[in-house]
């Protein structure tokens, strides 16, 4: 993990900033220090255990039995069920096509919903993140959701103490490995 430490300007007007890295960037910078580079800098978030991922395949599973649905399909509106996991985008007609294609490249998952634009020419887009990219709150409001249906379908799910117990542990799990 990594975290900004200062930021000044030289005399030329330019930004330095300083950046506090676990590991050692010897190696990066023997590579890279007379190259121009691409940076990326964002806030840390938390991502979701491999616990959280197979508890909701275990409930997505259930669901599609008793449903007579395909997981696909359980996953996929599960998905679009859960708030914070979507961002709505203008795109203009002629690239619509090929930004859906992109976006659903990514997984199944990764969906989009078209409704109209106020601006001609143009389409509002939903796009929704597939769940490999979602942190532990995120991936709670999915496991909640699924577990709510399964519930609502006579499924057993895990007593609440215990789905409280994992959660807390999804989030020291993800804790833990970001230190």
């Amino acid at each position: 993990m990594s975290r900004l430490k200062d930021l000044t300007r030289d005399l030329h007007g330019h930004f330095i900033l300083t950046v506090e890295m676990d590991g050692d960037p010897r190696q990066m910078w023997d590579e890279l220090h007379d190259a121009d580079v691409d940076v990326t800098i964002k806030k840390h978030r938390n991502k979701r255990s491999l616990t959280a991922n197979a508890y909701s395949w275990v409930m997505i599973d259930k669901i599609a039995e008793a449903m007579n649905l395909d997981k696909t399909e359980v996953y996929r509106n599960a998905i679009r069920s859960i708030g914070g996991v979507s961002e709505i985008i203008c795109v203009r007609d002629k690239a619509l096509a090929d930004l859906r294609a992109g976006w659903e490249h990514n997984g199944i998952g990764w969906q989009t919903e078209t409704m109209p634009s106020k601006i001609d020419g143009c389409t509002n887009v939903i796009l929704y993140y597939g769940s490999s990219t979602y942190d532990t709150k995120q991936m709670s409001a999915l496991i909640d959701h699924l577990v709510q249906d399964a519930k609502d379908l006579g499924i057993e799910t895990l007593p609440p103490a215990e789905l409280e117990r994992m959660k807390v542990q999804w989030n020291a799990k993800t804790i833990h490995h970001a230190v």
